[in-house]
Parts: structure tokens; C-alpha cells; sequence
């Protein structure tokens, strides 16, 4: 069953350049493991200073592998300085054959 990661990063105003830097490289070596299925990076339009990574990921065991790449690495690395808050992960399952009712 596929994991789905949803990640919120929020920056420092004064570090907004230095995430966005770090997050434009991301997809792309991410989408070479064998276990990423999607990889995409949003910048809120409401708040610049506000980055939301969407991931789909083969399996748990992909998405820890990924998370053991040196480059995942240095990303949480530089991020901890970077971000103003902690950043939200949220890894959850598609709900599957949803069913709309009308009343």
C-alpha cells in the first residue's frame, strides 16, 4: 500500500531563499529511488514564507530509505536552522472507493 506525506515547512523570513533553494532539488533526486511514486513541492500563495511538500511513496520501508539519503539528510539539517516553526508531517493511506450520497 502506497504512503502519502504531506509536509508543511514554514520558514524564516530572513532564510525563505535558502529553503526554497534546498526544496528545488529535492524532487528531483527524490524521484530517482526506486520507491517514489510522486515528489512535488508547493509555495502558498497566502503566506510565501510557507512550503508544502506532497510525497507518495511505494512503502514505508521506500520512504525510509529516502529519509536516509544524504541529501534528505542535509535538507533536515539546513531546516532546523532555517524554519520558524516546527515543521507538520502528516503520513497517511488513500482512502479508497469513496462513495457520494445525495440526500
Amino acid at each position: 500500500m502506497s504512503i502519502f506525506l504531506t509536509v508543511i515547512v514554514k520558514a524564516k523570513p530572513s532564510h525563505r531563499q535558502e529553503i526554497q533553494t534546498l526544496l528545488y532539488r529535492l524532487p528531483e533526486l527524490s524521484k530517482k529511488e526506486d520507491a517514489c511514486i510522486e515528489y512535488d513541492v508547493h509555495q502558498s500563495i497566502d503566506d510565501e514564507n510557507t512550503f508544502i511538500l506532497n510525497e507518495q511513496w511505494k512503502s514505508l520501508e521506500g520512504l525510509e530509505f529516502h529519509n536516509l539519503q544524504a541529501y534528505s539528510k542535509e535538507f533536515s539539517t539546513h531546516l532546523i536552522n532555517y524554519r520558524s516553526t516546527p515543521s507538520f508531517i502528516n503520513q497517511n493511506n488513500l482512502l479508497e472507493h469513496l462513495q457520494t450520497f445525495r440526500i
